[in-house]
């Protein structure tokens, strides 16, 4: 077979295997493989095995699958706008929880090179470096306090060294590089996820239950509340309504010689005297009665001045 012939067979064995992922697996999730090796793929495919499908493929080969399923499944035309970059998919049916979960912790430590984009924020913490003292010079070309502590050069303090979103310059790499520092981990990062014809962002995935539970009942308050203010009734609002209305039968009861059960039995609640506290095993404290002191004699004769004077 030649050259030619084997890559259209590659191509052709592809087409096959995209063709047969999209009509098995109804989710999808797109992620950017940027810095991720040979090695750690392999990794993550294992890691997924039995759960979800990886696949890595050109992006012109991926449009041109998706666009002849686009008859059968009108939804997979809204993955078309995301298919760009060094992106690849990964298939699942079901517990998208986990799959994501798996795609994200599978991370390596990287050494900083020069010239990429930092993905985080950089900070070489104080302490002993291990350097030689020759190599202050070093240290001081970037800004960075240092002293010599028992023949080797300690940094001072902390000092945060890149930033998020800026080009790592060379120094900065030679530095790392000697402190043996990996500051940066690159994985799969999931982009945008395809379940059941909807597409989302993939923040979406890390929303709890609890999270939109609380959601809920926040949105119920406020509909309530403005049911109230406004005296427009509705689902949220009429418990509430009907709560006060009979709070206010009770008040009026209360003031008048009117009663009803109900009343009733709410004034036996609410005057009914708080249970004793209990003494098990403890004899009731003795309490000795306090002799009130004796009023003193009042004493006849002359208040001291004369009233009619």
């Amino acid at each position: 077979m030649s050259g030619g012939e084997s890559k259209a067979a590659r191509k052709q064995a592809y087409f096959g295997k995209l063709n047969k992922l999209l009509n098995e697996y109804p989710n999808i999730f797109i992620v950017d493989a940027d810095n991720v090796g040979s090695n750690q793929m392999a990794k993550i495919r294992l890691a997924l095995r039995g759960k979800a499908v990886l696949l890595m493929g050109k992006n012109t080969m991926i449009r041109k699958v998706i666009r002849g399923h686009v008859e059968s499944n009108k939804d997979l035309e809204a993955i078309l706008p995301h298919v760009f970059g060094n992106i690849g998919f990964v298939f699942a049916k079901d517990d998208l929880s986990f799959v994501a979960k798996k795609i994200t912790e599978l991370r390596v430590a990287a050494p900083a090179k020069a010239g990429i984009v930092a993905p985080n924020d950089v900070t070489v913490p104080a302490g002993p470096t291990g350097m030689e003292p020759t190599q202050t010079s070093f240290l001081q070309a970037l800004n960075i306090p240092s002293k010599i502590t028992r023949g080797q050069v300690e940094i001072i303090s902390d000092i945060a060294l890149i930033k998020k979103g800026t080009k790592v310059g060379a120094s900065e790499a030679n530095l790392l590089a000697k402190l043996d520092i990996k500051p940066f981990s690159y994985g799969l990062v999931i982009k945008t996820v395809y379940e059941n014809g909807t597409i989302y962002d993939a923040s979406i995935l890390s929303i709890t239950d609890d999270y939109l539970l609380s959601k809920f009942n926040q949105g119920l308050r406020n509909v309530a509340s403005v049911s109230l203010a406004l005296h427009y009734p509705t689902v949220a609002s009429v418990p509430h309504s009907i709560v006060n209305g009979y709070k206010n039968v009770i008040a009026i009861g209360l003031a008048t010689a009117y009663s009803f059960p109900k009343a009733e039995a709410f004034l036996k609640a609410s005057s009914a005297p708080a249970p004793a506290a209990k003494t098990e095993g403890k004899a009731p404290a003795k309490v000795e009665k306090v002799k009130e002191p004796e009023p003193e004699p009042e004493e006849d004769g002359d208040l001291g001045f004369d009233m009619f004077g």
